[in-house]
């Protein structure tokens, strides 16, 4: 199996990159969120998952082992295919499939081309619980600023909520809402608590 291919970008399109790594063309499949990572660079580094049948090998790249994982979740369910999963992280980016996942939204995840009401509740019984326990959500959730969370937590605890309630409204919150600021954080908790 390949894990990664680290080379220069030779063609770049938003659907697939050909990337020459020790003289060798490796044309690879990505989403549009890689896509955009990819962009305005000329060296690249992509994580790979490997598609190998009997009329084909295929590669799909990603530009971080969180959303590669995500892709492999989403290709365990039935019905949702490589293609299929590449559209929906075209579609939306991981942290809001995961997002959607968690918070069981069908209609989000019916948004995408080529995925029903059915595919898109089976998504969602077939991954919340995987999805919930797995590092991936861990993952891209820990990117957003800890201070924030900390400040609006000592601000609930101040006002008299206890830390247990105001720790679980804000992870709601950051959940819904990354990028919010601590004022925002707060009162968006308040309005749950």
């Amino acid at each position: 199996m390949i894990e990664y291919i680290k080379g220069t970008i030779d063609s770049l399109t938003p659907a697939n990159v050909v990337i020459e790594a020790n003289s060798i063309g490796w044309f690879v499949n990505i989403s549009l969120h890689t896509y955009s990572r990819l962009s305005d660079k000329k060296d690249i580094q992509l994580f790979i998952h490997e598609v190998i049948r009997e009329d084909a090998h295929t590669l799909y790249g990603f530009s971080d082992p969180e959303e590669r994982e995500l892709f492999r979740s989403l290709i365990t369910v039935n019905g949702v295919g490589s293609a299929t999963a590449i559209m929906m992280l075209s579609s939306l980016s991981p942290e809001k499939i995961v997002e959607a996942i968690s918070m069981e939204e069908v209609n989000v995840l019916k948004g995408v081309k080529g995925i029903g009401a059915k595919t898109a509740q089976r998504i969602i019984i077939d991954l919340k619980d995987k999805i919930a326990k797995s590092d991936v959500t861990d993952q891209i959730f820990q990117s957003q600023d800890n201070t924030i969370k900390n400040e609006a937590l000592s601000a609930l605890i101040m006002l008299g909520f206890s830390k247990k309630d105001a720790d679980k409204s804000l992870d709601k919150v950051l959940k819904a809402n990354p990028g919010i600021g601590v004022e925002g954080a707060i009162k968006a908790a308040l309005k749950q608590l």
